[in-house]
């Protein structure tokens, strides 16, 4: 997980983790999808604004966006599963050969991944850019919230091992240092935030390339509701 050089330096070092056997969804969830719990009266709909904004996001295999983390972890719950945390979506798309991008090294294209525009597309359409255990869209089309709230500094932990972030306080700390030395950047292009935030993984269909490598972190509250942001689930593998 993670690389020793290149991106941002939340990304570094590298380190191996060790991580239970675990389920990930093939795709991102889609609006039909999500459609099925909304009528099912246990997730609310995606953002109105969303959906004012951008009337061409609500195809049904276009991926669901406009949602929170709160949102998403209901999702998943109804189905019975559970969000990713950020070890296990890293290892789906990066396996163990240390690949760039989940399709490999090559860089990316349009036959490959949803990227550098102004729209998102439907989901398992670009199996070029499939990653090494058959996942669709591990990099571009919508940003999927994990599990773990963001810790810039969850490498170096004494958890780093296990894939774990260290609990809010103590991520709390580690923002504030980082504002103190001044080292805007050490987190990516985003302010340094002032809260707990989650961490979000993939890309997006307005990302540049070079943002959809498999070990870019990301992070917003768990509150915001953009369009660019969505969701897949996990499950444990003993699970039924």
């Amino acid at each position: 997980m993670g690389a020793d050089s290149g991106g941002q330096e939340d990304e570094h070092p590298a380190h191996a983790v060790t991580l239970a056997s675990f389920y990930l969804d093939r795709t991102e969830v889609t609006n039909a999808s999500w459609e099925e719990c909304v009528r099912a009266g246990q997730c609310r709909s995606k953002s109105d604004a969303v959906r004012r904004e951008h009337p061409d996001f609500t195809g049904p295999n276009q991926p669901v966006s406009g949602i929170t983390w709160d949102d998403a972890r209901a999702y998943c719950s109804w189905r019975g599963k559970r969000l990713p945390r950020e070890a296990e979506f890293e290892k789906a798309a990066r396996d163990s050969d240390d690949r760039r991008f989940a399709w490999g090294n090559d860089p990316p294209t349009r036959e490959r991944a949803v990227f550098g525009g102004g729209r998102t597309e439907d989901v398992g359409t670009h199996p070029a850019g499939r990653g090494p255990y058959g996942h669709d869209d591990l990099a571009g089309n919508v940003w999927e919230w994990m599990e773990d709230e963001y810790d810039p500094y969850a490498y170096r932990r004494a958890t780093a091992a296990e894939g774990r972030p260290a609990a809010c306080p103590e991520i709390l700390a580690a923002l504030e240092e980082l504002r103190r030395e001044k080292k805007q950047g050490f987190t990516g292009s985003n302010p340094i935030p002032t809260e707990c935030e989650h961490a979000i993984r993939g890309g997006a269909y307005n990302y540049d390339a070079d943002g959809l490598r498999a070990t870019n972190r990301v992070h917003h509250p768990g509150r915001y509701r953009i369009p660019m942001l969505g969701l897949r689930c996990a499950a444990d593998a003993s699970s039924p």
